[in-house]
């Protein structure tokens, strides 16, 4: 039996394609889910035609999302002692189906070193990475990733690497390391980027920008000039600012919402994935602080600033998207010459989730 540990709506995004593809070949896998997030994920699993979760890790009584570094400790302790408490009955799950029991962990949030361990210290089973290999160079940026990257390595025994890069990064981890040619984004994105835009009064041409990470809005100073660099271009084209609870937060504690004037620097809501990227697919520029953005807009050939100080994935890195190295000087220059920097499209030409399961069925785990 194949099982998925995630927790977060970004996660279920990018195996959303790999679950259907399982699916295709005849085995239904579980999701067992931590609860990274919890705001949206019913209306995320409908949108994705994904089932609820077989197990939630993190009760469902006690879950919340995790918006503070300070709840990472008490959310790990309560996942990892509910798998224990249930791991005869997470056992038996896995040997369900009289297949090699396997656990898929998906990029490098706090739940893939979690669901790894949990696995395979606890249940016996093996683990996949989707998404691994992935690295900066620095394990403090970005925090706390490059870690869970680095940690997850350690434990997984099939290593799906979205191209030949991560593949050599992982030329020295245990187990076998596959190259599946791009990032299961890709497919995610070819299920939603045609789907019709959201009900907003929207400009006729606009940017997108969604800034969000720990790493940024933890320092005033640097968010603050981002948001001031946004605010200035919007003179010249409109710009929709996507911010969730916590950023919004962030803004009114560093009064920061003067910005904003609901003309041409708009603050939205953010938006499940459905209906964000058919948006995002239409803007003239994307400026986000998101690995997992910064490759949808290589896909897309649309011009994009990665707004950080190191990626993870420089293989996107070029014409088309920019790494700001979170300098202002940087975002400027972007925002002043994005009109030259898009791309081809490339969606059709990679199919990361059928390689994934492809590989999958000769080892026996479908």
């Amino acid at each position: 039996m194949i099982s998925f540990i995630l927790g977060t709506t970004a996660e279920l995004i990018k195996i959303a394609p790999v679950y259907h593809a399982i699916v295709n070949r005849g085995t239904k896998p579980k999701i067992w889910f931590t609860a990274q997030h919890v705001d949206e994920v019913s209306e995320v699993l409908a949108d994705l035609d994904l089932p609820e979760p077989d197990v939630w890790l993190m009760p469902q009584s006690k879950a919340r999302n995790l918006e503070t570094p300070s709840q990472v400790p008490g959310w790990a302790l309560t996942v990892a002692s509910t798998a224990w408490t249930r791991r005869a009955e997470l056992r038996a799950i896995l040997a369900e189906d009289g297949r090699p029991p396997l656990v898929i962990v998906h990029g490098d949030t706090f739940t893939t070193p979690g669901g790894a361990l949990i696995a395979k210290r606890f249940l016996g089973a093996r683990v996949a990475h989707v998404e691994a290999g992935c690295r900066s160079g620095s394990l403090l940026s970005p925090l706390p990733e490059e870690i869970n990257r680095k940690v997850a390595a350690k434990l997984v025994d099939l290593h799906f690497a979205p191209s030949a890069r991560e593949a050599h990064n992982l030329r020295h981890a245990r187990g076998a390391v596959i190259d599946t040619g791009a990032n299961t984004a890709i497919d995610a994105l070819r299920m939603a980027v045609n789907g019709s835009l959201p009900d907003l009064d929207l400009p006729a041409e606009y940017g997108l920008a969604t800034l969000h990470r720990f790493e940024l809005v933890s320092r005033a100073d640097k968010y603050r000039e981002a948001l001031e660099a946004l605010r200035d271009h919007s003179a010249s084209i409109p710009i929709l600012y996507m911010a969730g609870a916590p950023e919004r937060e962030r803004i009114e504690r560093l009064g920061l919402g003067n910005l904003f004037d609901g003309k041409r620097f708009i603050i939205q809501p953010k938006m499940r994935y459905l209906k964000f990227l058919p948006l995002m697919a239409r803007a003239k520029f994307v400026v986000t602080d998101s690995g997992g953005l910064g490759a949808e807009c290589f896909y897309l050939g649309l011009p994009c600033a990665i707004h950080r100080e190191r990626t993870e994935s420089p293989q996107h890195i070029g014409e088309t998207v920019v790494l700001t190295e979170m300098r202002k000087d940087k975002l400027a220059d972007f925002l002043a010459t994005y009109q030259n920097r898009r791309g081809p499209s490339l969606v059709d030409e990679y199919r990361p989730s059928e390689i994934i399961v492809e590989t999958l069925t000769r080892l026996g785990h479908c």
